[in-house]
């Protein structure tokens, strides 16, 4: 959760919404990103699905099955959307998103049975520091 800080950290500075995330498979990090909406001018631009095709890529495959994903802010349901379709095997996360979260906050679509995958969800991880640089950002935008 450290390095989807720091690619949090990356976010900010660039002026991006701070998420950051990281993709691991096999003890090893095989993909980083961070927000980059307005960057890439691109509605998709979210770290999670940005990690995903990286790792994809990186993976020589769409499956990431055993792969974990580290996420600083809970994703909202593009990115689990995308995270199903990746057939990944666990997700971690910081901070709950209440308005936007479809993991624990608004919906639960990870755990959904109805869905042909589910995952495997930690949450709270360094919640405090990942709900911080989100607060920082948006207080420097008001």
């Amino acid at each position: 959760m450290t390095l989807a800080l720091e690619e949090a950290s990356l976010a900010f500075i660039e002026g991006e919404v701070p998420v950051g995330a990281v993709l691991v498979k096999d003890d090893k990090v095989i993909a980083k990103a961070h927000n980059q909406r307005e960057t890439l001018k691109d509605p998709t631009g979210h770290a999670e699905v940005l990690v995903l095709r990286y790792g994809s890529n990186e993976n020589d495959s769409w499956r990431l099955t055993g792969a974990t994903l580290y996420v600083t802010k809970e994703p909202c349901i593009m990115c689990t959307g995308a995270v199903v379709n990746a057939r990944l095997g666990r997700l971690v996360y910081g901070c709950r998103d209440e308005r936007g979260g479809a993991v624990d906050s608004l919906y639960s679509l990870l755990s959904d049975k109805r869905l042909n995958h589910q995952v495997e969800v930690v949450s709270g991880v360094l919640e405090d520091e990942c709900a911080l640089i989100l607060k920082r950002f948006f207080k420097e935008r008001r």
